[in-house]
């Protein structure tokens, strides 16, 4: 009977042990007791739930509730109705200590009651100090110090501190603070409140913090901070993004060792309207002559300073009506002094006009480890890390950087001219300053923009050295390249990019243009100074851009229209003067069959003409391209757009390639034999008629006049060939022309000789020139319009017209023998009846 007892009393224990295994855990049972006097309260109270979850509740005295509130003195047990409470409920606990009617309870504080009396709920501890005003109230952190995050931000690990003070009966935010900063002390005047986050896993026993009593500071607060190295801080103003309190004062002390330097950088700040006094920002350097230096919050922010340092932001009287809102996040960052820092780099603008000169750093990832930063230094102390100079002055900068790389250089001038008549053919030759070229920091851009008046003058751009175009097929590899652009009232056209080596002789844009120098590699310096661009004033032209082009008989010269990305703009024309040397043939290509554009409006034409014999070619682009073709002279190829539809843009890429010229032997031959037969049969003819005309002259007598003053003796051979007026050809009878025989009916009725009506040469007056053939044409062209060997001009302006041909007439000098001869004339009219 007893075995079975023992059996029966295991089997029960084993049930109640298999019953609580499976109890909820939010199930069990919490009791909290707070002593007397201890002046804790301790709230339990629904969360923020993240997601939608059953209902949940605290079960006091056997009944459901979502609320639980215990004072000092009480003792209270509970449970909850759910397994997982802390997705439901958090814990608040606050201890009030009162420093105005007793002494304060100074140094560490406590967390009480301890975390094993507490549910494992997310839980605030908060510590209200009520103080007088005259009194100061200090916060110091234990390692790890504190971090301070903006709003909306949240800490890893999830543990936050929240300080706030008082003003009267305002409270005002501190900041609230994350772990492993360099926060180590707050000083606050008067009251303040300290609220300790900490998440339901995290079994934190202790504050971290302890409190001290201090004088009267004078202001809201004195936030500390404690650099043992290099390192950065990020801090804000009170109340932040929140206004400031009104005419008040915080200080940040920065503990630094002297052997590092600090630079203040203004991450964003917003100033109020001031009734009275000044927002500024006053900085107190030990050992510096000029304490406190102070700053517009504006203004360049001091850097490179060596040590501790104070920074202050003093607020003001604001406007009651609009008062606005004062607010600062800065940043201090502190790293060792590099080499550079030590050379002082002067940068003479003082010549300059239209210019300006930015470093800046290079777009890089950020990390979470530490970098130090780049500063650009002005006169050594106001540093940031943008720094923009200007012309006019003469500029003296330092920089404090472990690695230059990280910063780069972009400049910009303008050049304008706005008076046509003074600005005509005036040149400008595009080059870097020196003083920029000897900065330690590699130029990323460098850019002239060219302006000129409307409708007045073009621009042209010669380089020093021939240009290639950047294409797919063929790439820039060099150390720099020239980005063309031209600008004007609602259309920006891209040439495209362009380095040395190629054979574009010279771009012409009919507007204002930007010139922009990109580097690549820091040996451009080397490279640049080969490479000069001369830009010059000249007369207007309508098209949109004329290039000059001498191919290269070693390899071929790809082009293609501007905007290539985004497609010629609609009713542009480009032009592309392409010279072919007397013994070479070129090859024109295109890369591709057709554009497929489709056009809305106008008509898309390509004209490929001749330079010498003007024949013109025209195709639509809206077709099948042309085949690859032979040119053996000097030719134009113009390319005028149309307005495309939607989505349907014209861009076209083609080459050009050299190849020397060969005679055909057939077509020789055949010429020799042509000109054979031609000859004998000149020949033939000349016989012919020689003969008939003796034949003539033997039918009858001729006509002459006997002179009496001639030699009739035979010439004897003279020693020396000597011409006289006397004896020159006066031993031959002149054989009288029909004028002479005829000429008395030339008379008129006044005995006057009447002059024969003949067609005679006139030079061609019209407007011609060598111009890009562009429907609609940009100027007038004639069928037969003078080829000039030198570089023709894009626009057909008055003064270039010229006469298409001239024909030598030889001068008549006093004592030659004239030639009289006059045309003959058609058969003289019958005399009228009764004449």
């Amino acid at each position: 009977m007893a075995g079975l007892n023992c059996g029966v009393t295991r089997a029960l224990l084993g049930v109640l042990l298999l019953g609580a295994a499976r109890l909820p855990r939010g199930a069990e049972a919490s009791e909290i007791a707070l002593p007397p006097g201890s002046g804790i309260t301790v709230l339990i109270k629904p969360g923020t739930p993240t997601l939608p979850v059953k209902p949940c509740y605290i079960i006091f005295s056997k009944k459901p509730t979502t609320m639980l509130f215990i004072k000092s003195g009480e003792r209270k047990a509970f449970s909850f109705s759910c397994q997982n409470p802390e997705n439901h409920f958090v814990v608040e606990i606050q201890k009030n200590i009162d420093c105005m009617s007793g002494p304060c309870p100074f140094g560490e504080v406590h967390l009480q009651p301890p975390a094993s009396m507490l549910p494992t709920l997310n839980r605030t501890f908060t510590w209200d100090v009520q103080a007088h005003k005259s009194i100061g109230l200090e916060l110091q952190f234990s390692t790890p110090r504190l971090r301070q995050i903006g709003p909306g931000d949240s800490c890893p690990d999830g543990v936050t501190h929240s300080i706030s003070g008082r003003i009267d009966a305002t409270a005002v935010r501190i900041g609230t603070f994350c772990s492993n900063g360099t926060v180590s002390r707050i000083k606050m005047q008067g009251g303040v409140q300290m609220a300790l986050h900490l998440p339901w896993f995290h079994n934190r026993n202790i504050s971290g913090f302890s409190i001290a009593n201090r004088s009267s500071i004078k202001r809201l607060c004195i936030i500390e901070s404690v650099f043992e190295g290099e390192g950065s801080a990020t801090l804000m103003s009170a109340n932040y993004p929140d206004g400031f309190p009104e005419d008040e004062l915080m200080t940040w002390q920065f503990v630094i060792p002297a052997h590092l330097r600090a630079s203040v950088s203004f991450l964003h700040f917003n100033v109020s309207n001031c009734e009275k006094k000044e927002e500024r920002v006053e900085y107190y350097i030990p050992g510096s002559t000029t304490n406190p230096e102070v700053f517009r919050l504006a203004d360049k922010q001091p850097g490179n300073m060596a040590g501790s340092f104070n920074l202050s932001l003093q607020g003001c009287d604001q406007d009651a009506q609009n008062p606005g809102i004062l607010r600062l996040k800065f940043q201090v960052l502190v790293q060792h002094p590099q080499n550079e820092s030590n050379v002082t780099y002067v940068v003479d603008l003082s010549n300059e006009r239209a210019m300006s000169l930015t470093i800046e750093p290079r777009p890089i990832k950020l990390s979470r480890k530490f970098v130090p930063g780049c500063f650009v230094c002005l006169e050594s102390r106001i540093c940031s890390t943008n720094l923009t100079l200007t012309h006019g002055s003469k500029h003296k900068i330092t920089f404090l950087c472990d690695d230059l790389t990280r910063l780069w250089m972009n400049a910009e001038k303008t050049i304008s001219c706005m008076d046509h008549r003074y600005c005509h053919r005036k040149s400008y030759f595009l080059q870097v300053p020196r003083d920029i070229l000897q900065l330690p920091v590699q130029l990323h851009d460098f850019s002239w923009k060219l302006l000129v008046p409307k409708d007045r003058l073009s621009l042209a751009l010669v380089p020093a050295q021939k240009l290639q175009q950047h294409t797919q097929e063929r790439i820039c590899n060099t150390s720099f390249s020239y980005l063309v652009a031209s600008t004007g009232p609602g259309q920006d056209l891209y040439f495209g990019s362009f380095c040395s080596g190629g054979s574009i002789e010279k771009i012409q844009v009919k507007q204002n243009m930007s010139v922009t120098l990109r580097t690549f590699a820091p040996s451009f310096q080397q490279e640049v100074s080969r490479q000069g661009l001369t830009v010059s004033f000249t007369p207007y032209f309508k098209e949109e851009g004329v290039f000059t082009v001498t191919p290269d008989t070693k390899s071929k010269v790809y082009l293609r229209t501007p905007n290539w990305e985004r497609g010629l703009p609609s009713l542009s024309s480009v032009s592309w003067n392409i010279s072919v040397p007397h013994d070479q043939v070129a090859c024109l290509t295109f890369t591709k069959e057709q554009t497929g554009l489709v056009c809305q409006t106008g008509r898309a034409f390509m004209i490929v003409q001749e330079q010498r014999t003007r024949a013109e070619e025209i195709f639509s682009l809206e077709e099948v391209l042309p085949k690859p073709g032979f040119r053996h002279h000097s030719f134009w190829v113009n390319i005028s757009n149309c307005s495309p539809l939607s989505g349907k843009q014209l861009d076209l890429l083609f080459q050009v390639s050299l190849t020397p010229r060969t005679v055909d032997l057939t077509i020789v031959l055949i010429a020799v034999v042509g000109g054979g037969a031609l000859l004998l049969f000149a020949l033939g003819l000349v016989i012919c008629l020689v003969k008939k005309k003796k034949k003539k002259i033997n039918k009858g007598p001729a006509v002459g006049i006997y002179n009496g003053n001639i030699n009739t003796q035979m010439p004897m051979q003279p020693k020396k060939l000597q011409k006289v007026r006397k004896d020159s050809e006066s031993h031959v009878y002149a054989v009288i022309d029909d004028t002479m025989v005829y000429g008395h009916l030339l008379q008129d009725s006044n005995g006057s000789f009447v002059q024969p009506e003949t067609d005679t040469y006139r030079p061609f007056q019209g407007p011609t020139g060598d111009c890009p053939p562009s429907p609609p044409p940009t100027c007038s062209r004639a069928p037969t319009a003078k080829l000039t060997t030198e570089e023709p001009s894009p626009g057909c302006s008055p003064e270039s017209e010229s006469e298409p041909y001239t024909f030598s007439h030889p001068k008549m000098e006093n004592g030659s023998n004239e030639n009289t001869d006059i045309p003959l004339l058609d058969a003289p009219k019958p005399a009228e009846p009764g004449e």
